[in-house]
């Protein structure tokens, strides 16, 4: 069992998510299973060597967790897989997210973390706001 893990500096925002829909699915997340061959389960991700014919599967045990505001900032897993036969080595921020303002209710959508930070402001707190210091790691769970 694997897990990507977040560690991020927060001011001003909490619940940082992947915007992760049915219509418009973030990168790591699959719209159906398939079935394993040879096997009564099934995989959010299936890939078959075409040398050997070896297959190999991921699943996505849980929907993606949101990251909390803490400070100071703290690992903290973001989606578990378990991972038979392969091995996630890295992860790329590719795709948007979503904070909630600490202190108001404002949405920020369509956060982008591929530059590894982020600055925008709370027109209601009457902040400024940013995702700064973010690490990602791949860990067994």
């Amino acid at each position: 069992m694997l897990a990507l893990t977040l560690t991020a500096d927060l001011t001003g925002v909490t619940n940082l998510s992947p915007l992760d829909t049915e219509d418009d699915p973030y990168f790591f997340t699959f719209k159906e299973s398939n079935d394993v061959s040879g096997s009564r389960g099934d995989a959010n991700f299936v890939w078959k060597c075409k040398t050997c014919k070896r297959e190999s599967t991921a699943t996505i045990k849980a929907p993606a967790s949101s990251y909390q505001q803490a400070s100071p900032p703290r690992r903290q897993n973001i989606v578990e897989f378990d991972c038979r036969g392969l091995e996630f080595v890295e992860f790329k921020a590719d795709g948007e997210w979503s904070a909630k303002g600490l202190e108001s209710t404002t949405l920020f959508t369509g956060i982008d973390l591929q530059e590894g930070e982020w600055f925008d402001y709370d027109e209601k707190a009457g902040e400024e706001v940013s995702i700064k210091d973010i690490k990602w790691d791949i860990r067994r769970a």
